[in-house]
């Protein structure tokens, strides 16, 4: 299960999400759109995602991640075929806001589900083995998707991706997935025991404790600090991705080392990754998590003092490092603090809000920027949220 939903998650992340950035340039030129109308189409199809993000929760916790999976991956195909073939502005973003809908349905937040629906003991394990997976998915599929470009056009490219896309998730979504190990005799973390079929009266039984639990996690203090965490840690992340390269243009740095800087955080996310096991094992969640946003804090709060490429290589590395490890706080944080019932809606609605975010982010620091005037500033300031949310997590309780 967790190696088919590894194989899934990178081919859907690298061809849905991370393709994109490679075919900006080429219909810019052949469409005549502005960079903000193309890229538009794709905050636009984030936040639908976002939205989408509250449903797609209810159904995965109501019939589990089979279904919906697997029509998400189709219609991520579909889409892209439609993508290959758009002329008109209007056409595009409609075409996205459809992707949007498919990321909600295909990306990590099922994925997260169906992991803390099958493991237990082993759940830090099988999602750090997920999210490393996936989080080569732009390492793999960026060099592909510009290898397909120059030999076929944009066109024929994402043509290609999507039939790459067809052949390796939905077969993986169809076949393979089920809702849980008892599903298919198992227990979690696969133990092999026999599972005795529920009674009829037992099947109603998850239902009302569901409805009951996710009222319960709704009014607890850990949701809203744990979201708040998860939210300020997005939102530091996607604004100085945006604003990283033009920053570092301005104090003099050759665009080449700006861009391969701005790569090099995404490389750093996957050790990010690896050392947030141990750490976790050590400290609480808040505990953890405070770690977590310490960790960006003091990367954006040394940018502005860079100068050299030594210094550089100190913030891509805290950088991607802290970031990595906030996609695990998000996923490990959810299954450790309320019941396996209502991990999808739980994931749904901090995906909601972090989608807000996210795509308020970019602006917010764009204007931030304009109004104190300079990027060190605007750095300094979130660095001293993050510090601000560190500290009140570390005297929060999972109550």
């Amino acid at each position: 299960m967790l190696a088919g939903l590894s194989i899934a998650e990178t081919v859907s992340w690298g061809i849905v999400y991370y393709g994109f950035s490679v075919f900006i340039r080429p219909m810019e030129i052949e469409l005549g759109w502005s960079r903000a109308q193309v890229t538009g189409a794709f905050s636009l199809a984030l936040l639908v995602g976002g939205i989408a993000a509250v449903p797609v929760g209810h159904w995965l916790d109501a019939h589990g991640p089979r279904a919906l999976m697997t029509a998400g991956s189709v219609a991520a195909v579909v889409l892209l075929i439609a993508w290959s073939r758009v002329e008109s502005l209007v056409g595009f973003f409609l075409v996205w806001m459809g992707l949007g809908l498919a990321m909600a349905a295909v990306l990590y937040e099922p994925a997260f589900a169906i992991v803390a629906a099958w493991f237990v003991r082993h759940r830090h394990r099988a999602l750090t083995i997920l999210t490393v997976c996936a989080g080569l998915a732009s390492t793999i599929f960026v060099p592909l998707a510009g290898w397909l470009l120059v030999r076929q056009g944009w066109r024929s490219a994402v043509v290609t991706l999507a039939a790459i896309l067809a052949a390796t998730t939905v077969p993986i979504h169809a076949l393979l997935l089920r809702r849980s190990p008892q599903a298919i005799g198992v227990g979690v973390d696969g133990d092999e025991r026999e599972v005795v079929p529920p009674t009829v009266a037992a099947a109603t039984a998850p239902e009302a404790r569901s409805t009951a639990a996710i009222r319960a996690a709704l009014g607890r203090s850990a949701f809203w600090i744990l979201t708040a965490a998860v939210v300020l840690s997005g939102l530091a992340a996607v604004a100085t991705v945006v604003h990283l390269i033009p920053f570092l243009l301005g104090h003099g740095i050759p665009l080449s080392t700006a861009a391969a800087a701005a790569g090099g955080v995404g490389v750093m996310q996957l050790p990010g990754r690896l050392f947030y096991t141990p750490i976790r094992r050590r400290l609480s969640i808040f505990g953890s998590t405070a770690t977590v946003l310490l960790v960006q804090a003091f990367a954006l709060a040394w940018l502005p003092m860079v100068r050299g490429r030594i210094g550089l290589a100190v913030f891509v590395i805290a950088f991607g490092m802290g970031n990595g490890a906030a996609t695990l706080v998000r996923a490990t944080g959810i299954g450790e603090l309320f019941e396996p019932e209502v991990y999808g809606r739980i994931g749904g609605l901090i995906a909601l809000f972090t989608a807000v975010a996210r795509a308020s982010g970019p602006i917010a620091a764009a204007l931030a920027y304009q109004k104190l005037g300079s990027y060190g500033a605007v750095f300094w300031s979130l660095a001293a949220l993050l510090a601000i949310g560190a500290g009140t997590l570390r005297f929060a309780r999972s109550s």
